[in-house]
């Protein structure tokens, strides 16, 4: 199952990076948050749960830099910055903006998600209730910030013409609830699954099978 998330997590930045999205998001907002969340929400979680536990998982040699907790407010700080209109303006307008702003929504995004389910496998109790903990408080800014541009009554993002045929105004509302679908209910699913290691005393190493040695698992 890890090769096939790997390969998914992949195939989900391939599309989004050289697709129609990054031309789309040049004049549309919701354009612009269907990207992000195929970045943070989808394919940064298939990656790192795919390189839990294996011998790249940076977890492993560094774990007081992946402190699930630390790594949602790290994570906040990028993607509001990112949504102030200045930087903004910059990402959708200018090349290298756009990239620099991709590969920190990518790199907070691992982050996040290798913190909460990276490390030694099976996990270690403490790294999961603070993987919950963390993988919780993203999921509700996310879905903070989601909701503040449905619920905007001005348009917050000037530059934006709603390329499809929208109006700006419902360009925008539509853009936040994509965030606030998407990205809320995948950071609050990802808690949720690791609630069961809380529950359950003896938990399994992601992708080993019952007739699996954990210590094989391990290693792999």
């Amino acid at each position: 199952m890890r090769p096939m998330l790997w390969n998914l997590g992949w195939l989900v930045l391939a599309i989004a990076w050289l697709g129609p999205l990054p031309e789309m998001a040049s004049h549309s907002f919701a354009a612009h948050m269907t990207l992000h969340m195929a970045v943070v929400a989808v394919a940064a979680p298939m990656l790192s749960i795919a390189a839990a536990g294996r011998r790249w998982d940076p977890v492993l040699r560094f774990p007081k830099l992946f402190a699930p907790v630390p790594a949602s407010v790290g994570e906040l700080l990028i993607v509001w910055a990112w949504h102030a209109p200045g930087l903004h303006h910059w990402a959708r307008h200018d090349a290298f903006g756009f990239v620099v702003e991709q590969s920190m929504f990518l790199a907070a995004g691992v982050w996040v998600w290798l913190s909460a389910f990276g490390g030694s496998q099976p996990r270690d109790r403490g790294r999961s209730a603070a993987g919950v903990i963390g993988l919780l408080l993203t999921s509700m800014h996310m879905t903070l910030l989601g909701a503040l541009l449905v619920m905007s009554p001005r348009l917050l993002y000037s530059h934006h013409h709603g390329g499809t045929g929208l109006t700006p105004i419902m360009d925008q509302h539509i853009g936040g609830a994509v965030m606030l679908v998407v990205g809320g209910l995948a950071f609050l699913t990802g808690g949720l699954w690791l609630t069961r290691d809380l529950v359950d005393p003896i938990r399994m190493p992601i992708g080993a099978t019952k007739s699996s040695p954990l210590g094989k698992a391990n290693t792999r």
